[in-house]
């Protein structure tokens, strides 16, 4: 992969040419950015360029042969490192033996993917992925040879928050006593789950959010519609993999918003009879779409939150959800959601993802649920002081 087929990050990309053309290159560096920002295709594009024997001013030749195995992430100096977890023919599992896996992920993506992608690919979805010892030996074991061609041996330990405890001492060790022009390249969405002993020993590489601009850019070569594509870009904070997903899941977008909205209504009023209409609607659904419906609702209130506290310029809204939350004929949705409710509303929907998980009986988790919401919205009544027509 090269720079110039990573989105955006301009600013990080002279960042790390610069520390090559300057003989600057740490042994250890942590890519730090949330989703979908693109740390991944960055420690690879960065590892191709460091390794290209025709660098140009301001990226990989992608022609050499170091570039042309590079890209197709079959350099044998460039080792991947991931969660996984034992599966029914694989009762010791390393990396190695799930790397043709990821390498069409990988590549079919951009390198932009989520942990859940990677789990579903590899068929661990409800099973908790970690980095584990025999990762961290054969680690140990790869970099005690040569490298055979490239300048640098290259190691990417994605999600390195994933490492078991148990496995840290060995690669602590060979982050501090690295064989010469190695390059460890640890990439994390959250500096606060990783061993404080390694973020110590490595120099961070801050992935900023990518701008909109950068990402609609990117949108607008697969999705022709342009306002469908800015209203993704205005939802996903800076994460290309955010709107991407938001546009390649717009129906259920739409039934999400749908559902929501006659379910708040039906809350708001005490409908008992088209809340248990509801119930038995959104009960046929699968506990994935039930649990993606219930992570959009959380999304929606705190998204209403933020109006109702005065900071509409940061609410990230589509075009429909604004008229249903800023409110359309004078109806609007946000008043009733404040400090004082918000945290109970957060709260049982939480509560009620946690009991969909662990397989409870979803047709009375969201009955119970719409009851507790009907209470807090007859709190939030009194506290609001209703235009003639804007209640819900």
């Amino acid at each position: 992969m090269r720079f110039s087929e990573v989105i955006g990050q301009d600013a990080v990309k002279r960042r790390l040419i610069r520390t090559v053309k300057e003989n600057r290159v740490s042994h250890a560096q942590l890519f730090l950015g949330q989703e979908g920002t693109g740390n991944l295709a960055l420690a690879i594009a960065y590892s191709q360029y460091i390794n290209c024997t025709r660098k140009t001013e301001n990226d990989s030749c992608g022609e050499c042969p170091s570039c042309i195995k590079f890209q197709k992430l079959v350099h044998p100096d460039l080792h991947f490192v991931y969660p996984t977890a034992k599966i029914k023919d694989i009762e010791k599992p390393v990396s190695s033996d799930f790397i043709a896996k990821w390498r069409e992920l990988s590549l079919s993506n951009g390198a932009y993917f989520s942990l859940t992608d990677w789990y579903e690919k590899i068929g661990i979805e409800k099973k908790q992925g970690i980095i584990n010892a025999n990762d961290c030996n054969n680690i140990i074991k790869t970099l005690s040879l040569r490298s055979y061609e490239a300048d640098y041996q290259v190691v990417i330990i994605w999600m390195v928050e994933k490492l078991f405890h148990a496995a840290a001492p060995k690669l602590l060790k060979i982050l501090e006593e690295p064989p010469d022009k190695t390059l460890f390249i640890l990439v994390s969405e959250n500096q606060e789950q990783i061993i404080k002993t390694i973020v110590s020993r490595s120099q961070i590489v801050k992935i900023p959010a990518i701008a909109n601009d950068d990402i609609v850019s990117a949108l607008v070569k697969e999705f022709p519609d342009p306002g469908q594509v800015h209203d993704a870009v205005k939802i996903s904070d800076g994460s290309y993999l955010v709107a991407r997903q938001h546009l390649l899941k717009l129906e259920e977008v739409e039934m999400n918003l749908k559902w929501f909205s006659k379910w708040m209504r039906y809350c708001f009023s005490g409908k008992y009879a088209e809340i248990l209409d509801f119930v038995n609607e959104i009960s046929k659904q699968s506990r994935d779409r039930q649990k993606n419906f219930l992570e959009y609702a959380l999304r929606i209130f705190r998204q209403s939150l933020l109006i109702s506290s005065g900071n509409e310029e940061l609410a990230k809204l589509n075009r429909e959800e604004s008229e249903f939350v800023i409110g359309k004929d004078g109806k609007r949705f946000y008043p009733f959601i404040n400090h004082g409710s918000a945290g109970h509303f957060a709260t049982v929907i939480n509560d009620a993802i946690y009991h969909i998980e662990r397989n409870g009986q979803s047709g009375i988790i969201f009955f119970d649920l719409s009851l507790k919401l009907y209470r807090f919205m007859q709190a939030s009544k009194s506290q609001v002081i209703v235009k003639t027509g804007s209640g819900r």
